[in-house]
């Protein structure tokens, strides 16, 4: 028995020394030293014999076993060694190289325009109107009758309004005035709210207008209201948003909602005034509508005119992204060109 137990070594040595891989010595444990090994089988007959043979055989049994769990253990040690430095070699990472650019989404202009317009007027005291108060789809009640509209207004024309088919008498707005006669039904003053929003006009496209674009109402009434607090205001936020060195300026205008109207109007950027096609050559580029809101408003609004007195203004988004950061083209608003929205 002790000359099978030497041959059961010399065979696994034989074949330890043929082993190339991990999966060779996991198949030669298997072969040898598992439950139903070589190994075990040789040990399973040490019953049959006598108690001294037991002794003596049991004991060389055990030393082959050790002898070879160890050579096999030495050789299973070098291969995982050396398969795992090849892994690491063909799997290893530079670290030192720059990372792959994944290119990152950038807030739109017309948003982050918005963004800062409302941290403007928050700063003044002004908040956001609800959104129930601000609906695009609206009837000509508020959109014209209750902003004091004559019947006969060419705004109401189709040449202006695009006119739904929902029902009779529904609009797409073509301005975010409407959202300041609702304010004045749910609340009662003071009211000094802002309202941003989308707007449509049946309007010819080119570097100056579109027929989809951005508008800020602003509303404030109160007692004793003048127009002196219109002018604070608005010169106020044109301060804080162009800074104090870009010319602006104020000229009377018509509204058929406020009374006394005007218009503002910055220097454009793109000719610093000389004239140029954004601003038609006047040099100037009008950004804004306002004036003390007209008696009918409020008397339509069940607001007392003997009592409260207030302002109205609408601003262009993207009038104000223009003039502010040299766009010269409205139209690149909507394009979704990356080369244009990437700078922002």
């Amino acid at each position: 028995m002790k000359e099978q137990l030497q041959k059961i070594y010399d065979a696994a040595s034989a074949d330890l020394t043929k082993a190339t891989s991990i999966a060779d010595i996991e198949e030669l444990k298997l072969k040898y030293l598992s439950r139903k090994g070589e190994l075990n089988s040789i040990k399973k007959n040490l019953k049959d014999l006598s108690d001294e043979d037991k002794r003596v055989v049991g004991a060389f049994a055990n030393e082959i076993a050790n002898k070879l769990e160890a050579e096999v253990k030495a050789k299973y040690d070098e291969f995982y060694k050396k398969e795992l430095d090849e892994k690491l070699k063909k799997e290893k990472i530079d670290v030192t190289l720059t990372g792959k650019y994944v290119p990152q989404g950038h807030v739109h202009p017309i948003t982050s325009t918005i963004d800062e317009i409302v941290d403007i007027f928050h700063t003044l005291g002004f908040s956001v109107a609800p959104d129930k108060n601000s609906p695009e789809v609206e009837t000509e009640n508020y959109h014209f009758d209750k902003l004091n509209f004559p019947k006969d207004h060419p705004a109401r024309d189709m040449q202006d309004t695009f006119y739904t088919t929902i029902a009779p008498h529904v609009i797409l707005r073509g301005q975010t005035s409407g959202a300041q006669v609702r304010v004045m039904e749910d609340m009662k003053p003071p009211i000094k709210i802002i309202a941003p929003g989308r707007v449509y006009r049946n309007e010819n496209i080119n570097s100056r207008k579109n027929n989809f674009f951005h508008q800020i109402e602003g509303l404030y009434i109160d007692k004793n209201v003048t127009f002196a607090d219109l002018k604070g205001v608005l010169n106020e936020f044109l301060r804080l948003y162009f800074g104090a060195s870009r010319p602006t300026r104020f000229r009377s205008s018509f509204f058929p909602f406020t009374e006394p109207s005007v218009e503002i109007d910055v220097q454009c950027i793109m000719c610093q005034g000389k004239g140029c096609k954004t601003c038609s050559g006047t040099g100037w580029l009008e950004i804004l509508g306002a004036g003390m809101v007209d008696v009918n408003v409020l008397k339509a609004s069940n607001i007392d005119p003997e009592v409260y007195s207030g302002f109205a203004f609408g601003m262009g988004v993207e009038r104000l992204s223009m003039l502010k950061y040299a766009i010269d083209d409205i139209r690149l608003f909507f394009n979704n060109d990356e080369r244009f929205l990437e700078q922002f």
